[in-house]
């Protein structure tokens, strides 16, 4: 078997958060490297970051397992003023669709979060944020 293709992952997540948000109400989401002017109403960013991995079973370029781990970080971002409750209404949201959930070979840990932000990055705003680590495994 082929090595893993780490956009096939990462599209795995994108298309979970990009279809919770699309559902009522309808909330904006921006991805890793994708242009976006922020508004002041609410947003969501979702990065998807690779991390350490590990081998499962010894061998050579075939034949043999690799763990790969990485985390899904989500910002989410609400007008300065108002009020934590619709910040963590979407956090909720967010949190339940990736909690110890296992799909397309994706296996999702716990949620951490959300997290409130002291300060937001992009500034004037009010940010909480969640991560969620996951693991998957390459069959070579």
């Amino acid at each position: 078997m082929a090595a893993i293709v780490l956009n096939d992952v990462r599209q795995v997540i994108e298309e979970r958060v990009n279809a919770e948000l699309k559902k009522a109400p309808v909330i904006p989401v921006v991805f890793n490297n994708v242009p976006y002017t922020p508004t002041k109403e609410l947003w969501v960013q979702c990065l998807v970051n690779f991390g350490s991995n590990t081998y499962l079973t010894l061998g050579g370029t075939t034949g043999s397992a690799n763990m790969i781990d990485g985390i899904v970080v989500l910002n989410i971002f609400s007008e300065i003023g108002m009020g934590a409750g619709a910040n963590l209404e979407v956090a909720s949201r967010l949190r339940n669709l990736f909690n110890r959930v296992i799909t397309s070979g994706v296996y999702f840990d716990a949620a951490n979060g959300p997290d409130i932000q002291e300060t937001s990055s992009p500034p004037n705003y009010f940010q909480s944020q969640i991560r969620i680590t996951f693991e998957t495994v390459e069959s070579l």
